[in-house]
């Protein structure tokens, strides 16, 4: 019907650009520091997403031929071998008439989360908006017959999150990557059509920007050895180009975790934003933005054998601890065939945003702990003017209610419950700042005090 139009391994490479006169992906210009800080500001003040892979995969939710397969839900056609020509009749399955993008939004706006990143095209190729590359879209392959992306795009933007796109580098249905009996992962290229398939990539990347404009693009998929540095660069710039305030993370190219260990200096050449996977950094990744992707249970796209749901509790503390070190948290969700997301996510999500409106102020805008690690939970901290406030995270409450905080040089000057606002005693020993704490934790998951300090003052308390 349409036709052809003509992720701790190593770190993208690019300086920091803005666009150039006359808009020439050969002529970009340095981005200034202040510059790069503004593109980068509502992400770094968000701390928090919601990642939703989602697409004709969810249709065989883990299974192939009656056997439950062990491997990510969005991994099937890798994981069970499953020739291209058998793997397509899933996308006339794909009919996702619970779709509600409304719902959706309100479910991560109501979790506490600031921006949305979901499935444009997974390594499976398949496109969850109208594209004139390929038929092999949700449009013109499902019953469905319309782009589910765009009306999530206008949805986000309704409810005040950010809209972005997650984007696959290697497509193990598109002709040029060679297929065959297990060479889906890491995919090969006919060189001769390299060209081909760039220009294809390209071509959708356009055209997600004209119809969606999302503000993130996070790329994945870019581990096949065709797949260079430089193409990485290119692209970069191309969409740099393109939409100068796009926010481009590091696995457009041989990114993955590999910002870890950089000096702050090397991290101005190292891509927007490294992606650590299903961990977080033991000390974060210091003068560099970086997010950690972790799921709900063991999978990305929906996998109805994979019920090893995570805690509510261990997801609160994650977004606190990613947080604590600097990062950002983008948790994910696997919604169903339907277009529903399973209600153990739901659940899980209303959980926590349940916690984060009585303490969101200790999530948002925050800035990695400016001291040494705690026994008793984490510390976030937040710049106003002379003001500084540091929000004390209390996951184990001390038996005597007396909670130490080492470390401290500047003047402390008041502590108070987040929850409730109710004023807590200060006292010193020795170097520690003593808050006297009631005998019950406000929340048994995490109890925050926020404690007011000055700045610019070299006594721990008055």
């Amino acid at each position: 019907m349409k036709a052809f139009i003509l992720f701790f391994a190593c770190v993208l490479v690019v300086p920091r650009l803005a666009l150039a006169e006359g808009g020439d992906t050969t002529k970009v210009a340095l981005e200034s520091n202040a510059e790069h800080d503004a593109r980068m500001k509502w992400w770094r003040d968000a701390r928090f997403g919601m990642f939703i892979h989602w697409g004709v995969y969810a249709v065989a939710a883990g299974e192939w031929n009656g056997q439950n397969v062990q491997t990510a839900g969005e991994w099937i056609m890798n994981g069970a071998d499953i020739p291209v020509d058998e793997y397509e009749p899933l996308a006339a399955r794909f009919n996702p008439v619970k779709y509600d993008p409304a719902e959706w939004v309100r479910a991560a706006k109501d979790a506490g989360m600031r921006y949305i990143v979901i499935t444009a095209k997974h390594h499976d190729g398949f496109c969850l908006f109208d594209t004139e590359t390929t038929d092999w879209d949700v449009v013109d392959a499902t019953p469905f017959g319309a782009d589910v992306l765009k009306p999530l795009a206008d949805e986000c933007r309704e409810q005040g999150l950010h809209f972005c796109t997650y984007y696959s580098i290697m497509d193990w249905h598109h002709t040029a990557q060679q297929h065959g009996p297990h060479t889906y992962n890491p995919t090969l290229i006919d060189p001769a059509r390299k060209q081909e398939y760039v220009v294809y990539m390209k071509t959708q990347l356009r055209e997600l920007l004209d119809s969606c404009d999302p503000e993130v693009l996070w790329f994945d998929g870019e581990w096949p050895d065709w797949w260079t540095e430089a193409d990485g660069r290119d692209l970069y710039n191309y969409l740099r180009v393109l939409k100068p305030t796009i926010i481009v993370n590091n696995r457009v190219a041989k990114g993955r975790e590999g910002m870890a260990g950089l000096t702050k200096d090397d991290a101005q050449h190292a891509g927007d934003f490294g992606t650590p996977e299903q961990e977080i950094p033991a000390t974060g990744i210091p003068g560099v933005d970086w997010e950690s992707c972790m799921t709900m249970n063991g999978t990305w796209g929906f996998h109805k054998y994979d019920v090893n749901w995570k805690s509510s509790e261990t997801l609160i503390r994650n977004l606190v601890d990613i947080a604590s070190k600097g990062g950002n948290y983008l948790l994910n969700v696997g919604p169903m065939a339907n277009g529903e997301i399973p209600p153990e996510s739901i659940a899980r999500l209303a959980e926590i945003g349940r916690w984060m409106k009585v303490n969101g102020e200790s999530i948002y805008g925050t800035s990695a702990s400016p001291i040494a690690a705690v026994p008793w939970g984490r510390l976030t901290a937040k710049q106003q003017g002379e003001q500084e406030t540091l929000f004390l995270h209390v996951f184990d409450w001390p038996n005597d209610e007396k909670l130490h905080v080492p470390g401290l040089t500047k003047k402390v000057t008041a502590a108070r419950l987040l929850a409730t606002e109710d004023a807590l005693p200060l006292s010193l020993d020795g170097a520690d700042v003593i808050v006297d704490l009631p005998t019950t934790p406000v929340d048994r998951v995490d109890t925050v005090i926020a404690l007011e300090v000055a700045r610019g003052l070299d006594t721990a308390a008055e």
